[in-house]
């Protein structure tokens, strides 16, 4: 069984205030969409301490920074289309 990839969205109130309630909404629906949600577990986090490039996600160990919700879907295409 390949091992489960963890993503968390910063809900920090700088990012929230730049659109994250959108861009999870998105995520949210890239999973589903794709069948992801088993082998992608996704979840908020506490702030992350880069609000000035915020919105930020974090998968597994990489921090991506500045997460608009015009770039969230070849962010995510580019980090999981190949696990489709």
């Amino acid at each position: 069984m390949a091992q489960r990839i963890e993503m968390q969205i910063c809900l920090g109130s700088s990012c929230f205030s730049r659109g994250n309630r959108e861009v999870v909404i998105m995520i949210r629906d890239y999973l589903k969409k794709n069948h992801l949600e088993d082998r992608i577990v996704f979840k908020g986090a506490r702030c992350m301490g880069l609000c000035n490039h915020g919105p930020n996600l974090k998968i597994n160990d990489k921090i991506i920074q500045g997460v608009a919700l015009s770039a969230i879907e070849e962010i995510l295409e580019k980090e999981f289309g190949n696990l489709k």
